[in-house]
Formats: structure tokens, C-alpha cells, sequence
């Protein structure tokens, strides 16, 4: 057979492809082990799902394209193949042939272009969660989550890697997790990015601009992601999964448009409106102002998931009624945070509350409570929703949140103040209101130090790494009697989730003693 007479070839499963235009310096059509790894990504594809036995030879002729090769044959067949290691082997070929850098950043750019030739187009995606959501909302969202996961959009084996465990507080089991799933990034990376046009587009990584984007070194590749449009209080939304799932099923749902983050009475419409589109699920906002806002405030969005956090299981420890609300149930929630809690089974009721509760706080001053509602024409007050379905009722719970700093505390009066900065000093967003501790990836080296210079008796405040950790270790040190090599981890771990608890003791705005109740209800009685 001459160059010119070669075709592509598939029979019993085996695919040969084969160029007559071959131009490339490097000839893999026989090199068997680029030829497997490419099969093994095709075979997971199949066995995922993600597109047709139809679709086959289109696919690999698009992942050869992004390879740089132009021929192909491989009669191995693969079952459970193991995503991570297939795509290594690619990526290391990828590097070995000056195809990209070897750095974190070009890696994961470069998979996430393989990935992206495996997935179905958004429409076909968006047509199939519809065509479930007829049967269930929840057999739409599984759907969607598992693709999300089979498409690497969701790199399971990095969620993997985080550290997590539960303490047992006064509030229930907090939820402990150490961030390992976000790669940091290299060095080169970084100055490499510093140097390259700036681009304002996509605005930001919640831009439905996102899906099927190619990515830079200074923003995610994004040919991997699907986006699910929704309609809520009769605006255009977005749905998707967030990479890095910090809890089960994590969502965001966000603005069609690139809008900044707004707390107002549309807020409550809209959280309540997508919980009975997806009663499975509960969704919340995080607050709209700096320190007690969320990470991204440029960009209306709201967070969800298929998880009972540990507030949503907190008991009302103190009933309350606001006039003309006798059919709502409300009350402040035993929690570390202050928490009104409004259940009925007519959620109009609980919006027409939750506007009467934000409009007062807005503008609610208690000097002798340290609540000012603005200084200096800046504002403070601001309210972090969640809604729930509980059975037959809606649930909607509001955190009362103020951003006010001083000398004392720059970064915020409730915020964690700076003798628990060692464990926990970034803001307190949605998912640590409720009960989850995402904590930065450096505390997992720092605690195995910790451990081995504590039963060595080291003096901590003599090590540069160590010394931030001192005082907490010495208050440990005199609580318990016995600590040694069989208990130290479950100890330190134990102790995190209590300062955990202290740094939403903290945020909380009202204080968990008489003189802040005596406040909270002084607030509560100002609502008409």
C-alpha cells in the first residue's frame, strides 16, 4: 500500500489512522506507548460516556491534532482506565516534545484541551439535564455532577488529597478541611503571567464566557466545563459544580450577566425560587461587602449543594415573633454566628420578613453594642442567606453581618481576630458561616512540624515556621495530661476545630453571653 493509498481503519475495535500528508519530525503511528495512553483516554471516554462508539474516530483525530501526530494504531481495548495516570502520560509526552513547559500551570492547560475534545457540545449537555429534570430535579443535578467529575472539570483525584475531619463542639460537628486541592502556582508561571497581555476576557471565572474557553497562564482553562442555564425570579442565571467541591455536590449559580454581588430583597426571591426548582439542594449568598464577603464580589452569585452543614441542624435556642408574622416560625439559632431563622411553608411569608429583617439592619446603629450601620459614609451592615427545603416548609436563615474595623482589629472587629490568625485568618465566607473550615494548604506541613517539635519539647519560639503556633501549643500542653505519639494527631486536629468554633464565635456580631442576647433582642424588637 502506498503513502497515498493508506485510510483511516476501524474494525473490531481497533482504530488506525493514517496521513498521507505527513509533515511532523517525529513519527509515533508505531510507537506503542503514546498509541496506548491515546486509546485509554478514548476507551474512558466510551466507558464515561461522554460521547458515541459514532464519535470514536473524530475524537482521536482531535486529540492527535492537539498532539501534534498524525498517525495512529492501537488494537488494545482498556476498561477502568485511570484518568490521572492516562493523562500524565500525555502530558509527560506533551513536555518531552517541547509541546509545553513542564510547570503545573501548562500541564493542566494542556489536559484540560484533551479533556475538552472528549465532552458533548453545551447544548446537547444542557437538552439531556432538561430531559431529566422532567423525571427529577435530582436525577438532572446527578447527571450534571457526574459529568462535571467524568470530564476532569472536577479533578477527583486532587479532592482527593484534601485533609478532613469533623470536631465535636457546643454547635455539633464542625467540619474541618485543609485545602490541597488548588494547586499552587510556580514561580515561572507566575512572572510568566506577569508579562503577558492582560486580557478582560472572560470579566471574571464566573462569566458564562468560561465554558469552552482555552485559558492563559493568568486564567483556568475552562474546554472541559459545561454551564446549565436556569431562570430565577424571571432573570437568566447559570448553574454549574465548583471545581474544587468543598462539600458534596458544591454548586455555584450565578448572574447571566456580569453584575457585582447585591444583598436586597430580589435576593430572597431568587434563593427561594431555585430551592423549589431543586428542593434537593440548599443554596445561600455570601454578603455583598469586603471582609465579610466571599472571594468574588464583582460578580452576583449565589452557593449550594446537596449537604446538611452543621447550622442547618442547630436548634432555635431563643423563639422570636415579629408583628404581623404569627404564621412564621422564627427564632436567634444556637450558633457560634448570630442567626435568625425563619420557617414557613409559604415562602412568600418568608421574603416578606426577610425584607422587613434587611431593611432594618441596613440602617441599624447600637453604639453600645459596637454596631454602627456606616462610618464615614461607608456602610457596614449586611445580611449572609441560606434557604433550605425542611419537609413540607421553606427555611430561610439570616446571618446578621457587619464589616467595621479599628486600630485594634484592621481586618475587621467580627472577623477572627489575630491571636487565631495562626489557624484561620482569611475572611469568613458562606461555607464557614455554616459550619465548614476551608483552611489554608500550609497548615498541613505546619501540624506534622508542630507534632513531632511538641513531643521533642523544642522551643517553638525559636522556629520561624513554628513560633506563630507557640502560645496555642502551650495552652494544649497544660489541657491535657497525656500527649504522645498515639494521640498527638487526633489532639491537634480536635483543637483546630475548637478554634475553628472560636473564629465564628468571632464573626458573630452579638456575643453568646447575656449582655448579647440582651442586644439581639433589642435589634429583633426594631423590626416592624
Amino acid at each position: 500500500m502506498t503513502q497515498e493509498q493508506k485510510v483511516d481503519i476501524i474494525q473490531n475495535g481497533v482504530v488506525c489512522i493514517y496521513a498521507p500528508n505527513f509533515t511532523t519530525n517525529i513519527l509515533y503511528g508505531d510507537d506503542t506507548m503514546i498509541d496506548n495512553s491515546i486509546k485509554k483516554l478514548i476507551c474512558y471516554g466510551l466507558e464515561k460516556k461522554l460521547f458515541e462508539t459514532r464519535d470514536e474516530i473524530y475524537v482521536t483525530n482531535r486529540i492527535l491534532e492537539i498532539l501534534g501526530l498524525d498517525s495512529f494504531c492501537c488494537e488494545e481495548t482498556y476498561t477502568n482506565v485511570d484518568l490521572e495516570e492516562t493523562l500524565n502520560e500525555l502530558l509527560n509526552f506533551a513536555v518531552e516534545k517541547n509541546i509545553i513547559e513542564d510547570s503545573i500551570t501548562h500541564r493542566d492547560l494542556f489536559d484540560t484541551k484533551l479533556m475538552g475534545a472528549l465532552l458533548p457540545r453545551p447544548s446537547e449537555v444542557t437538552k439531556e439535564f432538561n430531559r431529566l429534570y422532567e423525571i427529577s430535579p435530582k436525577a438532572a443535578t446527578d447527571y450534571f455532577y457526574t459529568l462535571s467529575c467524568d470530564s476532569d472539570y472536577i479533578r477527583r483525584y486532587r479532592i482527593a488529597k484534601d485533609v478532613k475531619w469533623v470536631t465535636s463542639t457546643e454547635y455539633g460537628n464542625l467540619d474541618i478541611t485543609i485545602n490541597l486541592s488548588k494547586p499552587e502556582k510556580d514561580p515561572k508561571a507566575i512572572a510568566a503571567a506577569k508579562s503577558a497581555p492582560q486580557s478582560s476576557y472572560p470579566k471574571c471565572m464566573l462569566c458564562k464566557e468560561c465554558e469552552g474557553y482555552a485559558g492563559r497562564l493568568n486564567f483556568p482553562a475552562r474546554q472541559n466545563h459545561r454551564i446549565i442555564p436556569v431562570t430565577i425570579n424571571n432573570s437568566e442565571w447559570r448553574f454549574q459544580y465548583s471545581p474544587y467541591v468543598y462539600y458534596n455536590e458544591h454548586c455555584i449559580v450565578f448572574n447571566a450577566e456580569h453584575s457585582p454581588m447585591a444583598i436586597n430583597h430580589d435576593t430572597f426571591r431568587k434563593l427561594l425560587d431555585f430551592v423549589k426548582q431543586f428542593p434537593h439542594y440548599f443554596v445561600g449568598s455570601n454578603a455583598d461587602l469586603p471582609i465579610v464577603g466571599g472571594s468574588i464580589l464583582s460578580h452576583d452569585h449565589f452557593q449550594g449543594g446537596n449537604y446538611t452543614f452543621a447550622m442547618a441542624k442547630a436548634p432555635i435556642e431563643h423563639k422570636l415573633s415579629f408583628d404581623g408574622y404569627d404564621d412564621v416560625e422564627a427564632g436567634i439559632l444556637k450558633w457560634p454566628m448570630s442567626v435568625i431563622r425563619t420557617k414557613s411553608a409559604d415562602p412568600e411569608r418568608l421574603i416578606s420578613l426577610a425584607c422587613k429583617i434587611l431593611d432594618c439592619w441596613r440602617g441599624y446603629t447600637d453604639e453600645e453594642a459596637f454596631i454602627f450601620a456606616e462610618t464615614d459614609g461607608e456602610p457596614h451592615n449586611t445580611i449572609t442567606p441560606i434557604a433550605r427545603k425542611n419537609g413540607d416548609s421553606f427555611e430561610l436563615d439570616l446571618v446578621l453581618r457587619n464589616n467595621i474595623t479599628t486600630e485594634e482589629h484592621p481586618l475587621g472587629v467580627y472577623h477572627p481576630h489575630a491571636e487565631l490568625h495562626h489557624i484561620k485568618k482569611e475572611n469568613i465566607g458562606l461555607s464557614e458561616v455554616m459550619g465548614l473550615a476551608v483552611l489554608p494548604s500550609r497548615l498541613k506541613n505546619e501540624i506534622a512540624l508542630l507534632e513531632k517539635a511538641m513531643l521533642k519539647g523544642n522551643d517553638l519560639r525559636a522556629d520561624e515556621v513554628l513560633s506563630k503556633h507557640a502560645d496555642w501549643a502551650d495552652e494544649i500542653s497544660h489541657k491535657y495530661s497525656d500527649i504522645n505519639e498515639n494521640n498527638i494527631d487526633e489532639i491537634i486536629k480536635n483543637e483546630i476545630g475548637i478554634v475553628f468554633s472560636k473564629v465564628l464565635e468571632h464573626a458573630g456580631v452579638y456575643k453568646r453571653d447575656e449582655k448579647g442576647l440582651k442586644s439581639f433582642l433589642k435589634f429583633t424588637e426594631s423590626v416592624k
